[in-house]
């Protein structure tokens, strides 16, 4: 989601469970307004995290007219902060609101700032509705990718697939692997986790969740999860090379060359082609000579 995106008050309304009222009270307090344009009325995304940030806060016992000010207050302290709600993070004890920046937390209508103070934090995290589906939100991320410049964007837009359909299968694999390929494999393990517990009989995900305990040492649990990709999917060669790979490293030498071998099968011209012929004439040589 991206913040030229345009909802209605409407769609509004049944995304963050508000109410018409709800929404002109707080645009009269001058909270969070819609733009206008030729008499239609709509928010961005920013407005969205806005309006929820209002309505937990309500929920937690402050009153709109409390919140007014100490957004007032704010904006004259932080000029160049636009959109507090969406920018800052806004806490809440009950009774005063609390903005936290760069790990400060500032009372703004006194300018104070609280150390050690419990508060419950908001949920961010807005629910997405309004008519866009995961395959929307799938096929934006699949644009994004194909520029190649825009994985941020790509993993943004899974992540709105996952808040529609956070059981969706494709997307955790996808959203995994964009992590994976920046070099961020804690979080492209938790996104191959998440994919096998929507579906544990997915290969990709065994596959790549294989091969992510490879790098980070996990040898034993990543042959776990590549024999179970090959089980799935015989005809995977990738997971064939891999699985040779890490039985290689564990001394499983006779279960290695049975998957080098299956890998040549299936791609006998593929890119690690050479090397996998290499490894098994190896383990060939190697027990020959301890036949003589």
């Amino acid at each position: 989601m991206g913040p030229t995106d345009r909802f209605s008050p409407d769609e509004v309304q049944r995304i963050l469970g508000l109410t018409g009222k709800q929404l002109d009270y707080w645009d009269r307090l001058r909270l969070v307004s819609p733009r206008r344009e030729k008499g239609i009325r709509s928010y961005d995304f920013r407005d969205l995290i806005g309006l929820r940030t209002i309505k937990q806060l309500a929920e937690n016992g402050v009153p709109a007219n409390r919140l007014q000010r100490a957004l007032a207050a704010l904006r004259e302290k932080l000029s160049q902060v636009q959109a507090p709600l969406a920018e800052l993070r806004v806490l809440s004890d009950g009774k005063d609101v609390i903005v936290e920046r760069g790990g400060a937390r500032l009372k703004p209508l006194s300018g104070q700032f609280v150390l050690n103070f419990e508060t419950r934090e908001l949920d961010e995290k807005v629910r997405v509705m309004g008519g866009r589906t995961a395959d929307d939100w799938l096929a934006a991320a699949l644009e994004y990718e194909s520029d190649g410049n825009q994985k941020a964007e790509a993993i943004e837009a899974y992540e709105r697939a996952l808040c529609v359909d956070p059981q969706r299968v494709d997307a955790l694999i996808n959203c995994g692997t964009l992590f994976y390929e920046s070099g961020n494999l804690t979080k492209a393990s938790e996104y191959f986790r998440r994919a096998l517990a929507a579906d544990e009989q997915n290969s990709q995900a065994h596959f790549n969740l294989g091969s992510v305990l490879e790098e980070v040492g996990d040898v034993d649990a990543a042959r776990k999860h590549l024999r179970l990709a090959v089980r799935l999917d015989p005809d995977y060669p990738d997971a064939q090379y891999n699985l040779a790979y890490v039985c290689e490293k564990l001394g499983a030498f006779d279960e290695a060359r049975e998957h080098w071998q299956a890998y040549i099968n299936l791609d006998p011209a593929g890119p690690w082609s050479n090397y996998a012929r290499q490894r098994l004439s190896s383990r060939l040589q190697t027990k020959s000579a301890g036949n003589i």
